[in-house]
């Protein structure tokens, strides 16, 4: 167990985590180089197009150093914000963290609450400047920033590149030197937690564990602790580029666990697997349970494939154990599914892995948060309104309290003044800022979290010119004078467009939502009116114009009561065409009220 070392990566987004992955798989030996490949360990389609690692990766190199033989884990993790829920889950399971550092960018937003996580685990930090190669590296100026916020001195910060392979072997040397051995007794009862599972479709659920004590025996009958479900280990083995299968597995290794479990429920991340016959007493503590952010529903465009969304659903949820859902129904859209993301690009990457991986074309509807209601009925009782919908009645409310988070941005310090203004645009109030160098600064606000879930991220970047990192976490629910709004299309209400703002929004948003629905809307045969409304009153309206038939092209001269009378069999025609007519609202309609500033 000497040997064994158990460490992750630890990045923002886009500062080399997976090419530096790639150099210590290719050095090891662990790949070779014909099977080389950009970004190896990232398996999805989508993770290659965009350049991001969505899913946490465990994979297990040897690497003989002084002599001595060594089992290095190394697990690659997500950068995105929206993921950070993947990054708690790998540092569970480590001792140690890699944290790289952009040499050209320095550090950001996501840099610090990455480390914080790794701190509170007392995980050993090895601080790593990355792409040493580019032209625009400031070593020395980011070498101070990583000091500051780390206290280590110059000698421990290892120069690197992801791309040229520099320091690679210097990388390896500090995990196997700097990174405690895991503790624990190969004797003791097992004992061994679950940080992953996949969804393999000839054999099941595949779950990824660290065993903390004791050994894990091919065939033996093993327990869940949480769940209490026993079953067999059929197969058990340890995560190299593919799984090799072994006899056991013994403490402080990383290994997986194949028991023929094809329900989604029966694997809890975070769960304990002990040995039926000889359990251990206690669970290992698990991880905290995820709390969704945002809330949106996603609904099958074609209703008779309601139970396939649901079946895709849960096997989506196996390998995102972060994705929460539950049934719901809308007059407008049929059955569907309420789903909680943990941010916007994680609700953009479910949406697309449903259509990628389970060929599911669904409708998502507009993204909100949840909020509690309290009423004057019962002041003590609270109720949690997850969808505008769900609102109860206004007259009979006494409040209704918002959630709120602490953000934290860091920028350059010539574009402070067009982030604050974005800020108290969106309800914010500025609580700190902080120069962490001569031209970066580092601002808190809080704000409620509902302004950020439409186009907050996009337009930070833009303001910034993409120079802004972005972090926040929630702190809890505040009074808010908040107000229903409702879209109506044709006078009949689509509550799949229907939103909660705030009193002082209301009027410029419904304004412009309906703008936008006039530009998306197919105009029809008769003519469509889009207006947004508070309870009874119309605060905007846009109008769609008919697409008008020429009824009076075969009257060529003649009296004109001839053409009166076409043109006002058109008018009756019209008006009940109105009375029954349907509109469809494509699905860029739902989509684009969340890019209304474009």
């Amino acid at each position: 167990m000497k040997n064994i070392r158990n460490f992750c990566i630890i990045a923002h987004i886009d500062h080399g985590k997976s090419t530096l992955a790639d150099r210590l798989l290719q050095t090891t030996g662990t790949i070779a180089d014909r099977d080389m490949k950009a970004q190896a360990l990232d398996d999805m389609d989508i993770e290659r197009e965009r350049g991001i690692t969505i899913k946490s990766h465990a994979i297990q190199m040897n690497y003989n150093f002084e002599g001595q033989d060594y089992v290095l884990n190394l697990i690659d993790t997500p950068g995105h914000v929206d993921f950070s829920y993947e990054v708690s889950r790998s540092i569970a399971a480590c001792e140690g963290a890699l944290l790289i550092v952009d040499a050209s960018q320095g550090i950001e937003a996501q840099t610090i609450s990455n480390l914080y996580l790794a701190l509170e685990h007392d995980l050993e930090i090895i601080p790593i400047l990355n792409k040493m190669d580019l032209p625009g590296a400031m070593p020395e100026e980011v070498s101070d920033q990583i000091i500051d916020l780390i206290g280590c001195s110059m000698d421990d910060i290892i120069p690197a590149s992801g791309k040229t392979g520099l320091g690679v072997l210097e990388i390896l040397e500090a995990v196997i030197k700097k990174i405690p051995a895991p503790k624990g007794d190969e004797e003791a009862p097992l004992q061994a937690m679950i940080f992953d599972s996949v969804f393999n479709p000839f054999r099941g659920i595949i779950a990824y564990y660290r065993v903390k004590n004791g050994t894990i025996r091919k065939g033996e009958k093993i327990k869940f602790f949480n769940t209490g479900r026993t079953y067999n280990a059929d197969e058990i083995g340890i995560l190299k580029m593919d799984l090799q299968p072994r006899k056991e597995v013994k403490a402080g290794d990383v290994g997986y666990l194949i028991s023929g479990i094809k329900a989604a429920n029966e694997v809890k991340v975070g769960d304990t697997i002990t040995n039926f016959i000889n359990p251990c007493t206690t669970a290992i503590r698990g991880f905290e349970d995820v709390k969704p952010m945002v809330f949106a529903g996603i609904y099958p465009v074609d209703t008779e494939d309601y139970e396939e969304l649901r079946y895709s659903m849960e096997k989506l949820q196996l390998n995102d154990s972060s994705l929460v859902f539950e049934p719901e129904s809308s007059a407008a859209l049929g059955f569907g599914f309420r789903c909680g993301f943990l941010g916007m690009l994680h609700m953009e990457i479910i949406q697309e892995r449903l259509e990628r991986e389970f060929n599911m074309t669904v409708i998502t509807t507009v993204p909100n948060v949840s909020y509690y209601a309290y009423m004057r009925k019962n002041p003590d009782e609270r109720l949690i309104v997850n969808n505008p919908s769900e609102l109860p009645d206004p007259s009979g409310m006494e409040r209704i309290e918002e959630p709120y988070i602490k953000a934290q941005v860091i920028t350059k310090s010539e574009y402070v003044g067009q982030i604050m203004t974005l800020c108290i645009e969106k309800r914010g109030e500025l609580t700190n800022q902080v120069y962490l160098t001569q031209d970066r600064v580092e601002i808190t606000f809080e704000m409620p979290l509902a302004e950020i879930v439409f186009d907050f991220y996009d337009r930070l970047k833009s303001v910034s010119r993409g120079y802004a990192s972005f972090d926040y976490h929630p702190t809890g629910y505040r009074n808010s004078d908040l107000i229903k709004m409702d879209l109506l299309l044709n006078s009949e209400q689509v509550d799949a467009l229907s939103a909660l703002v705030h009193r002082s929004n209301a009027f410029d948003l419904g304004k412009k939502i309906c703008l936008k629905l006039k530009e998306l809307i197919p105009r029809q045969q008769f003519e469509i009116p889009i207006q947004a409304a508070i309870g009874a009153k119309i605060i905007a309206r846009e109008t769609i114009k008919a697409l008008r038939k020429d009824v009076t092209a075969k009257c060529y001269g003649g009296d004109i009561s001839r053409k009166r009378k076409l043109l006002e069999k058109q008018k009756e025609g019209k008006k009940r065409m109105r009375q029954i007519g349907r509109v469809e609202v494509p699905q860029e309609a739902f989509l684009a009220v969340l890019k209304l500033n474009d």
